[in-house]
């Protein structure tokens, strides 16, 4: 877990300093990426940055997400070619999931919540009430048809500054990492 805080310390140095090269620069979702609000109980939660990205983050990582995509077919893990081809479908489900979902875990009420999709991976985005079984609410998302991973990128704190995620307000600031990344 030392390595993995060191190196996310590193990567977000260098963001950082990159980040000057990139501050102000137009930001568009180039990979089609599914971004959606689905909850607004806590009020002033940060927006999520989501899949917005500059021209240069974009060709920075469309090698990296090309291998990431084809990797679960090449492996025999997936039916279809690419694993982002996978999340148009998953958006259906996980809406069809989450209305499913309300009445036991009541998420509704306890959450301002964004979902973005990307290669089988439903990133859960934004505040949750300190009260609200978040463990529950994720376990249930995991069951969604072909979703291979949720990854929680949740604070009960929205006033924190330092968030699990990066925000639309002030996208060039590095998301702080998680204790279990």
């Amino acid at each position: 877990m030392r390595h993995s805080l060191r190196a996310c310390a590193v990567v977000a140095a260098c963001a950082v300093q990159a980040g000057s090269a990139w501050a102000g620069a137009p930001r568009a979702n180039h990979g089609n990426d599914p971004f959606f609000q689905v909850s607004t109980a806590i009020p002033g939660c940060p927006v999520p940055l989501g899949p917005l990205q500059t021209d240069e983050e974009w060709l920075a990582d469309s090698h990296y997400r090309i291998e990431r995509g084809n990797s679960c077919w090449w492996e025999g893990r997936c039916r279809l070619s690419n694993s982002y081809l996978y999340d148009k479908g998953i958006e259906e489900a996980v809406n069809r999931r989450l209305s499913n979902i309300e009445r036991a875990t009541h998420w509704r009420e306890h959450t301002t919540l964004w979902l973005m999709l990307q290669r089988r991976f439903i990133y859960v985005q934004g505040c949750v009430a300190p009260d609200f079984d978040k463990q529950a609410f994720l376990a249930e998302l995991r069951k969604t048809a072909d979703v291979e991973r949720v990854i929680d990128d949740t604070t009960a704190d929205p006033a924190s500054d330092a968030l699990p995620y990066r925000t639309l307000a002030a996208p060039d600031k590095p998301a702080y990492p998680h204790d279990d990344d």
